[in-house]
């Protein structure tokens, strides 16, 4: 089977509470951007919405991203309400309600949460999904123990409004867990380097942040810990002679550096948060 086409991504009609955007606006430009594109879709052949579509983009991105479970306790918020900003298609909420949180997940695109519900429902899970604006959340102060937000501040267009509304909706003394990406990492010099374009770099917002900036974005928050992450694996992404180069050189030769001289770079900052 080819690989499936943008175009035949599912998406569920408009409902009467999907927020009411200014045409031509930043933030409809992301809206519209997300319903036609789906991350990681090239690393599937399966169509849209079946079993093997969600297990192939589950394995993905498990492998690139092996620090998460590490990190993540996917299994640690039984019985606790979790809200996922920006679920996408439900990879990392499936995760966490299969560990028995209560989980709610909200996307800006129609097509993400399509597909969330798609998923949720072939793996035999419970969630409450919905398409939302994640900079004016439609839930009460104080309705959740969690904030889980990985890889969505960056691709908002006021990612300090989005900062604040997952601080309101949290109770006293919870937690947040945001991911962004750091202006300073490996990746980041790499692809000018190359000349090789970021992920979604086509996208209508796309920012990096440092570390500094990452803490006075989330200063709503009274505790703040930064954990630089995501380092070289070799890519299923790229072809050509850049990527053999990439996967045969450059990630064995990143892999005995001393972490502790490389990890300020890592492409990915993890903010853990508390109230």
């Amino acid at each position: 089977m080819s690989n499936p086409s943008e175009s035949s991504l599912p998406a569920e009609a408009p409902g009467r509470d999907e927020p009411l955007l200014e045409p031509g606006s930043l933030l409809a430009q992301v809206r519209d951007y997300w319903n036609a594109h789906v991350h990681d879709l090239e690393m599937t052949r399966h169509a849209p919405g079946t079993r093997e579509f969600f297990q192939d983009l589950d394995a993905y991105r498990f492998d690139k991203l092996r620090y998460l479970p590490r990190l993540v306790d996917f299994a640690g918020y039984r019985e606790r309400r979790l809200l996922e900003v920006g679920c996408g298609i439900g990879i990392d909420l499936a995760r966490f309600a299969r560990g028995g949180a209560r989980v709610t997940g909200v996307d800006l695109s129609r097509t993400a949460i399509a597909l969330a519900r798609r998923h949720l429902e072939l793996a035999g899970l419970s969630a409450r999904l919905q398409v939302a604006n994640g900079e004016q959340l439609p839930f009460e102060a104080e309705s959740f123990d969690l904030v889980y937000a990985h890889g969505v501040l960056q691709y908002t267009a006021d990612p300090a409004a989005m900062a604040r509304e997952c601080r309101r909706v949290l109770v006293p003394g919870g937690a947040a867990i945001f991911m962004v990406y750091n202006r300073y990492s490996w990746l980041t010099a790499m692809s000018k380097l190359t000349r090789v374009e970021l992920e979604h770099q086509d996208a209508p917002v796309l920012r990096t942040f440092s570390s500094g900036e990452l803490c006075r974005l989330l200063a709503p928050f009274r505790e703040i810990r930064i954990v630089p992450e995501r380092f070289p694996v070799a890519s299923r992404l790229h072809r050509g002679w850049k990527a053999a180069l990439y996967n045969q050189m450059f990630v064995p030769a990143f892999e005995v550096l001393p972490r502790a001289v490389v990890r300020p770079f890592g492409w990915h900052l993890m903010a853990f948060c508390r109230c």
